[in-house]
C-alpha cells in the first residue's frame, strides 16, 4: 500500500443525502501513483461524484477539455510536469481559470503551502491523508462554488477596495487585482461583515464549508496571501490574536 494516504475503510458512505448533493459533479484526480487514484476515485464515486483519474500528468489538459471537471485534485510532485505547473496552466486559460483545485502534497512546510495558493490552488491536503477529510474538502469547495451566485450585495466598497460580485472582480484605486476564487470569497465575507470579528472556525465553515473539527492553517495562509495582494489596503484586515480576523472601516479608524 502506498504510504502517501491512509485507508480508514473500504466501506463507503452511500447515504442518499450525500449522493443528492453531488450526483452531477465531475472530479478529476491527477496523481502518478495508481494506488492513490484508485482509492480516491472509489471513495468519490461512492459519494455520488462522477470521478475520473489520470496517472500521466502530461494528459491532464487534454482530459480536462473532454471531461470538463467541476473540481481537480492535483498531486504536487509528479514526473515530467508538476501539479504546480499544471495549476499555472489552468489559471492562465480563461476556460479553466475558475475550476477549484485541491493539491495533494507530501510537503507540509508553510512555504510550500503558500506556493500552492500563490499559483491559484484553493486548498491543499498533506500526505499521508485521510480519504474522509479529502472528501469533506471536495464537498466543501463544491458547495462554496455553487452558492457563490446566491443573493449577495453586487458591489461592496471599503477604503479604496471595490468588490463586484456580479463580475467577480476586485479593484484597488481603480486597478484590478487577481484573486483566486477562495480569496475572493474570503474578502467578500470580511467586507460584508466589516467591523465584526470572524473566528477561524466561522471562516472555515462559511468560506470553506468545513466542519470545525478539521484542523487546518488554511485560514491564516489565505489571509496572509490576501493581505499581500491588497497592498496599501492590507491593514484593513485586522488580526485579533487567538480569536480571528475582522475588516475595519478606515473612516471609523480615523475617528
Amino acid at each position: 500500500m502506498t504510504p502517501g494516504f491512509s485507508l480508514e475503510s473500504r466501506r463507503p458512505d452511500t447515504s442518499l443525502s450525500h449522493m443528492a448533493d453531488t450526483r452531477s459533479k465531475r472530479i478529476l484526480i491527477v496523481d502518478d501513483e495508481p494506488d492513490v487514484t484508485e482509492l480516491v476515485t472509489y471513495q468519490l464515486r461512492a459519494k455520488g461524484f462522477e470521478a475520473e483519474a489520470l496517472n500521466n500528468p502530461t494528459q491532464c489538459i487534454a482530459k480536462i477539455r473532454t471531461f470538463q471537471p467541476d473540481l481537480i485534485i492535483l498531486d504536487v510532485m509528479m514526473p515530467e510536469i508538476s501539479g504546480i505547473q499544471l495549476c499555472r496552466m489552468l489559471r492562465a486559460d480563461p476556460k479553466t481559470k475558475s475550476i477549484p483545485v485541491i493539491f495533494l502534497t507530501a510537503k507540509a512546510e508553510e512555504a510550500d503551502r503558500v506556493l500552492g495558493l500563490e499559483v491559484g490552488g484553493d486548498d491543499y491536503v498533506c500526505k499521508p491523508f485521510s480519504t474522509k477529510e479529502l472528501t469533506l474538502r471536495v464537498q466543501g469547495l463544491l458547495r462554496r462554488s455553487s452558492s457563490a451566485d446566491g443573493e449577495q450585495p453586487k458591489h461592496l466598497t471599503l477604503g479604496t477596495i471595490v468588490l463586484d460580485s456580479e463580475r467577480h472582480e476586485v479593484t484597488i484605486n481603480g486597478s484590478p487585482i487577481e484573486l483566486t476564487a477562495t480569496e475572493f470569497r474570503l474578502l467578500q465575507l470580511l467586507m460584508e461583515r466589516k467591523g465584526r470579528v470572524q473566528t477561524r472556525e466561522h471562516l472555515l465553515l462559511n468560506v470553506w464549508n468545513y466542519e470545525t473539527e478539521i484542523e487546518t492553517r488554511t485560514v491564516d495562509t489565505h489571509i496572509r496571501r490576501l493581505r499581500e495582494k491588497l497592498g496599501d489596503q492590507a491593514d484593513l484586515i485586522e488580526t485579533l490574536r487567538g480569536v480571528g480576523y475582522r475588516m475595519i472601516d478606515p473612516q471609523a479608524r480615523a475617528c
